[in-house]
């Protein structure tokens, strides 16, 4: 089976992002769906979060990346959609971390924080890495009753 991966950026993340859609397309593993942009001409990183969360909410995509310049905005957004687990990762123990304790399905990324390589581990850590389960199960029940209250 492949996993779905949708992926977006602002402006300030775009450089970024086309690099990691270029070799993430490149796998056969895996399915890219791009939400933009698709230049890098200003825009509002609330619209591609948006877009990145709606594909995982809907279960077009299994997981999500996303890029800005600080990775803060593009977290926080898409945070504000139910049943997104987006994580801010600077690297590959942040991302792999992020997926086995907290069952992240989105990893947001600073373009000006974090470099090429970092990012290229970091994604590779997200995609490969699995939810532990177990304890983390629990807490992530708690997360959810929170997100619904």
């Amino acid at each position: 089976m492949s996993l779905r991966i949708a992926i977006a950026s602002d402006h300030a993340g775009f450089d970024l992002k086309a690099k990691l859609a270029a070799s993430l397309t490149a796998r056969t593993d895996l399915t890219i769906i791009d939400h933009g942009p698709e230049a890098a001409n200003r825009c509002d990183y609330p619209d591609y979060a948006s877009a990145v969360a709606r594909s995982v909410q809907s279960g077009e995509a299994d997981r999500g990346i996303l890029v800005c310049g600080s990775g803060i905005g593009v977290s926080m957004v898409a945070n504000k959609h139910q049943g997104i687990r987006a994580a801010l990762v600077h690297n590959a123990v942040t991302a792999r971390l992020s997926r086995q304790h907290n069952d992240a399905n989105v990893i947001c990324l600073g373009s000006r924080i974090i470099g090429d390589v970092l990012a290229q581990e970091a994604v590779e850590a997200f995609i490969c890495t699995e939810f532990e389960g177990g304890r983390h199960a629990q807490r992530l029940a708690k997360m959810a009753a929170v997100e619904e209250a």
